[in-house]
């Protein structure tokens, strides 16, 4: 089938027209006359069939046609140009993956973890922007989405092709010097865990997007916590890790987005009794077949996580 577009040549010269409102900048940023810029956009405007500017006292101005007919061909444009300086670079050999992921688990799992594809898959490059709610992968330029949901969230996400690659379960974690403070009050020994009645006396971290979560850990540990909905709020989960870091009070987190602080002691579990949560981390991705470089990426995640749970993390 016949696509309907205009010439590459044209559109670059709209786009500086339009960036600039002025053709005799565009022509200079394009090393082209003004004649030959102001006969691009004729050409564009005769196949559009649109007029894309209007002549004024100083200049030109755009149309709201124009002004919206920019915004998109500019991005097109940028993205073009993207994918033709990545081919380039790697000379036909990798390639660049443009994920879309949930901020929290990618700067605190994910990333500290790409040196290890670095390491097997050096000619894959991530790109990773924040996107926390589905989305149609056909209006955007992402290649896939590292998202936290429910099962139910996940099937419900049209046209995708889903991996699972952690439960988020969940346990309490504070800082050691709140555990010192409770063993004072005669709430348990020093650095030690406590009973799931301790906490209950404890001062809670709640985390706003999950306002039942220390509830729902309660319940599960059959003890009685008429507070258990009190405490100041937070909305992410780094939030909620700095927090308890400062020794604000008991954070219900999962430990694979905590690794650092545990493994640095300035965040010990208070209580070790993990609730399995309701959502899960997931790999999500067109339903088509993948790429041979989003196949490698999906490969090595899936390995990584695997390694996590037995780790224990």
């Amino acid at each position: 089938m016949r696509r309907t577009l205009p010439s590459t040549q044209a559109l670059a010269c709209f786009e500086a027209a339009a960036r600039h409102e002025s053709y005799t900048r565009a022509a200079q940023e394009l090393a082209l006359t003004q004649s030959a810029v102001s006969r691009q956009i004729l050409s564009l405007e005769e196949f559009l069939g649109v007029s894309l500017f209007r002549r004024t006292r100083h200049g030109v101005a755009l149309t709201p046609a124009g002004s919206h007919y920019a915004r998109q061909v500019g991005q097109r444009l940028q993205a073009l140009e993207r994918d033709t300086l990545e081919v380039m670079a790697h000379q036909g050999h990798g390639g660049a993956l443009s994920l879309a992921a949930v901020p929290t688990f990618a700067t605190r799992w994910l990333i500290p973890r790409l040196p290890q594809l670095a390491a097997q898959h050096p000619d894959i490059v991530v790109h990773i922007d924040t996107r926390t709610r589905p989305f149609l992968f056909s209006d955007t330029g992402f290649d896939a989405a590292l998202y936290a949901g429910t099962p139910e969230q996940v099937i419900q996400w049209p046209g995708t092709q889903a991996q699972l690659l952690l439960h988020e379960d969940v346990v309490p974690v504070c800082s050691p010097r709140l555990l010192e403070a409770a063993a004072q009050r005669g709430l348990g020994r020093a650095y030690q865990p406590v009973a799931a009645q301790a906490l209950a006396q404890l001062p809670l971290l709640q985390q706003s997007t999950r306002p039942y979560g220390w509830r729902q850990w309660f319940e599960a540990m059959e003890v009685e916590a008429p507070h258990a909905l009190d405490g100041p709020r937070y909305e992410l989960f780094s939030m909620l890790a700095m927090a308890a870091t400062h020794g604000l009070g008991v954070a219900l987190m999962p430990p694979l987005l905590i690794e650092a602080e545990l493994a640095r002691g300035e965040l010990v579990v208070a209580c070790a009794q993990p609730l399995r949560g309701e959502r899960a981390y997931y790999l999500i991705h067109p339903a088509q077949a993948p790429s041979a470089v989003l196949a490698a990426f999906s490969a090595w995640l899936g390995a990584a996580a695997a390694q996590a749970v037995a780790a224990g993390v």
